[in-house]
């Protein structure tokens, strides 16, 4: 089994920070902008000054690097990060604009400033006193309206994969950090409620999401940033129970996550990667969900979830992410935003740009390759 190249490794880590930390909107934006949202055009997905999803992880990237590497520039960065856009105004409470306080939860450990607490708090209330809810409790999947700061887009009724990285994570971490046991117990209500109505019984894949308006899985299609949410986000919830969940709980969702990484690297490409459409060799591989995915079954394995023959597959696809880092740090093949979609076409032709996820994931990736 080929070794990774440790000095490759830190010299590529370094590169997709100082771009990440810098990126800005595509030189061919405009070329993008006419295939619209069907091709999974949004002016918020590029660059990383936006208060939104692709910003939140890829500041939640850049918090793993700073607890890794102890560089000072990387916290002042996120302090200056949040500082800015609380003082230019936050956009609507949804999910996605959620996943930013994920970062700053663990951020304010350093620093304690009263606003940042302030502003996690009564996030979370939100969360749990606010947001609307499907059938049987679950947070439904509201995003940020396209071209609107303070809109929603609600999706009635629907729950989506994503939820779980970019809200439940965050609800959970308050929980522990306050021994809030209603937000603990919310947060596993909603892992249980995801794992029940997005799972595929036949593969342990996941769907992007369920309806309960028509008691489907959309289009039915296993998405690869998709199921990436829950092969990078299960490792990290069950962390944060330093030990204290509940084990039959513990056994049902691990179990779950498992079924998963094992159909996964049935499905993994050649150059190491994962199709953005999982069972379709015709689409494309994607980076963004398998740095995801790489970064999952690397923490799954150090934290002794996983079993080590898993290792090869990790390794082949870190192989595979440092093969699409350009010179100037850039991650290249990372597909757009990527709304809920009908049939597997949809996923197929989503349009392909560097975004501030790409190169966080990949962040993550590299630096679960390094830990």
């Amino acid at each position: 089994m080929k070794e990774l190249n440790q000095r490759e490794l830190e010299e590529k880590l370094a590169r997709v920070i100082d771009k990440m930390m810098h990126l800005g909107d595509p030189d061919n934006s405009k070329d993008l902008e006419s295939g619209g949202e069907a091709k999974g055009f949004f002016r918020r997905d590029f660059g990383i000054r936006e208060w939104d999803w692709p910003q939140g992880v890829g500041l939640y990237g850049l918090l793993k690097v700073r607890k890794l590497q102890n560089r000072d520039e990387y916290r002042d960065f996120l302090y200056s990060w949040f500082k800015e856009n609380m003082e230019k105004g936050l956009p609507s409470k949804n999910i996605n604009t959620t996943a930013p306080l994920l970062t700053l939860v663990e951020l304010n450990d350093e620093f304690g400033d009263e606003t940042f607490e302030k502003l996690c708090v009564d996030w979370a209330d939100w969360l749990m006193e606010c947001l609307p809810r499907t059938k049987e409790g679950g947070f439904q999947h509201v995003t940020s309206a396209n071209g609107d700061l303070q809109g929603v887009r609600l999706n009635e009724n629907e729950m989506w994969i994503d939820t779980i990285f970019m809200a439940v994570l965050f609800l959970n971490k308050m929980g522990q950090k306050y021994k809030r046991t209603d937000w603990i117990s919310e947060s596993i209500h909603q892992v249980l409620l995801h794992i029940k109505y997005l799972c595929d019984n036949h593969t342990g894949l996941f769907y992007h999401g369920w309806t309960f308006r028509e008691r489907n899985n959309f289009g039915g299609v296993f998405w690869c940033r998709g199921n990436s949410w829950f092969t990078l986000g299960i490792p990290e919830f069950v962390e944060m129970f330093d030990g204290n969940m509940d084990a039959g709980v513990k056994a049902f969702i691990l179990d779950a996550y498992r079924a998963q990484v094992e159909q996964l690297v049935k499905l993994q490409a050649e150059d190491g990667l994962w199709h953005t459409v999982l069972d379709d060799a015709d689409s494309y591989t994607e980076v963004s969900g398998s740095a995801a995915i790489a970064a999952g079954i690397l923490k799954g394995i150090r934290k002794g979830i996983l079993d080590d023959k898993y290792m090869p597959h990790a390794i082949r696809a870190v192989q595979g992410i440092l093969n699409n880092i350009d010179d100037d740090g850039t991650v290249r093949n990372v597909s757009g935003g990527t709304g809920m979609g009908y049939n597997k076409e949809h996923y197929k032709n989503i349009l392909i740009a560097p975004m501030a996820y790409g190169q966080s994931l990949t962040v993550l990736a590299l630096v679960e390759s390094m830990s």
